[in-house]
């Protein structure tokens, strides 16, 4: 009698705890696979679709605070060219009237990018978005994990195991399910931590655009576009580090042995938090920003 009690309990509990891992291993995909189709939706988006609230707040503030400010500079570095070009033509013993041409023409060239200096923000934008968005319809649609997993066949190698087994295989699937978890507050850090970034930085545009005339001082506007190209395309870096990541979990659904699969899928887990938080450095010493 207390055989029969016995054995009908331990397959009640068999049964609860390879429920339990059945939902937690379908509930992870389904995780990865719905923070694929929200980072390509964060990322494949400029500042101002993004918020577009907190753009305007920005760009009103650029152009009521910072563009008197940039004219200001504008103002010291045109007088430092003029006084460059004089000078170095032999001490002024050499002057020619093409060298005031050619100053005017620098004014206007700087003036006109000052005064479009949020067109020229949102092109930058503009084209990373189309990369990314282009990029996300070719990761987005070949990237469902989990969605052939064979359930079946699967809880028959379930009910193969024991029930120490299976507690500690469920809890394995719960720590990798907490993995999943902490790869969301990633992706939630760092897409949402590169757009305030982002805003930051097109806050200030008219500053550094404002020294594209003169050579010495230029290098500050050269160094503002390199940066802003990649924060654009950091956006792009952090789709491919998704996809590989899909790709690479992608085995852990038909492997063998599952707790080597399970544990393998909590090590890439990490590691694509740290390559996720790696993504903006390398954006940068790939556009040779400093």
């Amino acid at each position: 009698m207390f055989d029969g009690l016995f054995n009908k309990l331990t397959e009640w509990i068999k049964e609860g705890l390879i429920d339990g891992i059945l939902s937690s291993f379908t509930g992870m995909f389904d995780s990865i696979n719905e923070q694929v189709g929200e980072i390509a939706g964060q990322v494949g988006s400029d500042p101002e679709s993004w918020n577009s609230g907190i753009y305007t707040l920005i760009r009103t503030l650029s152009e009521t605070v910072v563009i008197p400010v940039a004219g200001m500079i504008l103002t010291f570095v045109m007088c430092y060219e003029l006084i460059s070009l004089i000078i170095d033509r032999n001490n002024m013993h050499d002057v020619d009237t093409w060298l005031f041409f050619k100053w005017i023409f620098k004014t206007y060239a700087v003036i006109f990018i000052l005064t479009h200096t949020f067109d020229i923000v949102m092109g930058v934008f503009g084209l990373a978005q189309s990369v990314v968005n282009d990029s996300a319809g070719i990761i987005s649609g070949s990237l469902d994990i989990g969605g052939g997993a064979d359930i079946d066949a699967l809880r028959t190698q379930l009910e193969a195991m024991g029930v120490w087994e299976l507690l500690g295989l469920y809890l394995e699937t719960a720590i990798v399910s907490l993995c999943t978890s902490a790869m969301s507050i990633c992706v939630f850090i760092v897409v949402y931590g590169r757009m305030i970034e982002i805003y930051m930085v097109i806050s200030l545009a008219p500053v550094p655009l404002s020294t594209m005339a003169n050579k010495e001082w230029g290098q500050m506007g050269n160094n503002y576009l390199k940066s802003l190209f990649a924060l654009a395309f950091q956006g792009f870096l952090i789709m491919v580090c998704v996809a590989i990541y899909s790709v690479m979990v992608q085995g852990i659904v038909d492997a063998d042995n599952i707790h080597a699969a399970i544990w393998l899928c909590a090590g890439y887990t990490v590691l694509l938090c740290y390559t996720l938080f790696r993504t903006g450095s390398l954006s940068k010493s790939i556009f040779g920003s400093h």
